[in-house]
């Protein structure tokens, strides 16, 4: 199969779908890979760093999509993007189509098969492709946070740690999965008070556990969200329902009661956010205020350790993406549940059940048999 890799082109971007160690795995494989010359200088990889491992350096996007079969990217395909892509051609990336209905018609558009990260699926139940990017995420949160709870850039002055004589700050962790757990590995770490509020009693258990003393648990109601957001100094958003938008936890009115100069991180922004008030924001210009409270809204939050987050998708990719390769999409998919949960667009229409739910559509089956039936 042909793989082509184009740069990011999302503000703020420096990930590559592909790093070489990965494109020497495919091309030991018999696959070919073209990458889009300079995709990779954000993490301090070269061009020559590609050749030597096989791939074909090309000089533009449209050069990339035109010579392949399957595009491999980080984030979701920009509207240019979208515009290269063509009939039956592989997309595997995030994608985060819930919130994005744009998006989600110009793929559809395009007559392209696009297979997303988050919602391939692992046999515990877990979300393998979307983890490590959570992980990222969910450690990041902590570190912007504490950034902006700083006077210097609008915070109310406060050090997420105690000193001597002086409380620690309260952090508020919505979502015990991946993003929660690392989030709370670091705010623990910086001697935060921390409390994590979650739906799942196994994962409380797991998470107790886990912490012990240090963190307090506790189930997911509006009035334990009201509570605990009341009283918080810092919150971050970590929660997530596959394929489909992120509830709304925080309403406007409990941001109104939360102390002026206190953060709000949403890592859930991707699938919509889950505080009423969140918007999208950029690397570029990272926060607003409502109400005196400060947001923290980067939809790509990994992609401000660009080397870190390439280096760990790509080792979580590879497994599905030598399947897709080797042996097409189509049975890939039929050979793999868990993979096939990855598709979200085939045939110019939605397939995913909780997509197309979220996007007012019933989703479309696809017969993954069709070319075997008929050879």
């Amino acid at each position: 199969m042909h793989i082509g890799v184009p740069r990011e082109i999302k503000p703020q971007e420096f990930r590559v779908g592909l790093v070489p160690a990965s494109v020497r795995e495919l091309v030991g494989r018999g696959h070919r890979v073209v990458v889009e010359s300079g995709a990779a200088e954000g993490i301090g990889v070269t061009d020559d760093d590609y050749r030597v491992a096989g791939a074909s350096v090309v000089d533009t996007a449209e050069a990339v999509f035109a010579a392949t079969d399957m595009i491999v990217k980080v984030k979701e395909p920009q509207p240019r993007e979208c515009a290269m892509l063509r009939a039956n051609q592989v997309l595997f990336t995030y994608l985060h189509l819930a919130p994005d209905p744009d998006q989600a018609a110009a793929l559809k558009r395009s007559g392209c098969v696009a297979i997303a990260y988050e919602t391939v699926t692992s046999a515990s139940g877990g979300l393998p492709l979307l983890a490590p990017m959570s992980e990222v995420a969910g450690k990041m949160a902590v570190q912007v946070g504490a950034h902006h709870l700083e006077k210097a850039h609008g915070g109310m002055g406060l050090l997420l740690g105690s000193v001597t004589g002086v409380e620690a700050a309260q952090v508020l962790i919505l979502g015990g999965g991946v993003a929660g757990a690392s989030a709370a590995e670091i705010a623990v770490g910086l001697g935060a008070r921390v409390v994590i509020l979650d739906k799942s009693l196994d994962r409380l258990r797991d998470l107790k556990g886990q912490f012990g003393s240090r963190v307090t648990t506790a189930y997911s109601t509006a009035d334990a969200v009201e509570k605990y957001v009341a009283a918080a100094d810092l919150v971050i958003g970590t929660v997530l329902l596959p394929g489909a938008a992120a509830p709304k936890l925080v309403d406007r009115e409990l941001v109104a009661s939360m102390r002026p100069g206190a953060v709000m991180v949403d890592v859930s922004i991707d699938q919509g956010g889950c505080f009423e008030t969140s918007r999208p924001t950029t690397h570029a210009d990272p926060t607003f205020e409502v109400d005196g409270v400060i947001h923290y809204c980067v939809t790509n939050m990994p992609g401000a350790v660009p080397r870190t987050s390439a280096f760990a998708l790509n080792y979580a990719i590879l497994p599905y993406l030598t399947a897709l390769a080797d042996k097409g999409w189509r049975r890939a998919l039929a050979d793999d549940p868990h993979l096939r949960n990855g598709l979200n667009v085939a045939d110019g229409r939605l397939t995913h059940p909780a997509v197309a739910a979220a996007l007012g559509e019933e989703p479309c089956l696809v017969n993954l048999m069709e070319k075997e039936m008929a050879a």
